[in-house]
């Protein structure tokens, strides 16, 4: 069985792309793209990791000319290898103007099944304009409090919610020197962020524990981590405010709406 890029397998991919033939099939609609989200596309997955599948579609002319609202989210249950979910096109042009950093990841995932490359590289040319350096740090400030209280308070925990807590607190370090939109991979905003040497081997340590250890593995908490973990969320009270987007007309979202639509007439 041959491995794909970024580990994930040839038999898997085709998988993917069955699932996803379904799924235009079953509802009507055209995949624009398709990544992998969660721990594989941030870079560090243990052997056991599910793959969490994320989407983009449009819908055929006639379903976006309806008076009442239909649902824009297409989700499959999750089994114990995929985790698959989508967003329609218009929510995801509606997201982007609100700056959602979830769908600037998927835009950044190093693992892609598959895609329109005219309507995604309009997306992604669009994100800068759309990027808010204030909303992105609330949503992985948010992110790492909340991971932080609710796994990392023992004396033992599970490893790999260190890397759900380390990884948002980097994308706030990232944000806050004005590097813009975070990249996805866990090892880009480690060499973007981290400059400690007994930190960074702590995390090295981890990481490849990570990728050898199951989901479920426990250990002892990690000396150097936890001081870092602690000292960013004291540190984040007293950051100073970070602009937000400065785009306001969405003249050539709609645009971009109207051309993609039309396209998969």
């Amino acid at each position: 069985m041959k491995t794909g890029l970024n580990g994930v397998d040839s038999a898997m991919r085709a998988r993917v792309r069955e699932v996803l033939r379904q799924l235009e099939e079953k509802h009507d609609v055209k995949v624009l793209y398709a990544c992998e989200s969660g721990s594989r596309g941030w870079g560090f997955a243990s052997p056991d990791s599910d793959y969490d599948v994320r989407f983009i579609y449009v819908h055929k002319p006639e379903w976006y000319l309806r008076v009442e609202p239909q649902r824009d989210v297409i989700e499959l249950p999750i089994d114990d290898t995929l985790d698959v979910c989508g967003w329609e096109w218009r929510k995801t042009l509606g997201l982007l103007k609100r700056a959602n950093p979830t769908l600037i990841e998927w835009l950044d995932s190093p693992i892609v099944y598959q895609q329109q490359d005219a309507a995604i590289a309009a997306l992604r040319e669009s994100v800068p304009d759309w990027f808010s350096p204030l909303r992105a740090r609330w949503h992985y400030l948010s992110m790492a409090k909340k991971n932080f209280r609710g796994y990392l308070q023992g004396d033992s925990v599970r490893l790999k919610k260190y890397f759900y807590v380390l990884r948002p607190l980097l994308a706030v370090q990232w944000i806050e020197a004005g590097k813009g939109a975070p990249p996805m991979r866990f090892e880009d905003l480690l060499a973007g962020t981290v400059t400690d040497p007994v930190l960074l081997e702590e995390i090295d340590w981890l990481l490849a524990r990570k990728q050898l250890a199951g989901e479920a593995e426990y250990g002892e908490r990690l000396e150097h981590i936890h001081a870092f973990i602690h000292q960013q969320l004291d540190e984040s009270r007293l950051s100073e405010s970070l602009p937000d987007s400065k785009r306001r007309d969405c003249s050539d979202l709609d645009r971009l709406l109207l051309n993609t639509v039309m396209n998969a007439a």
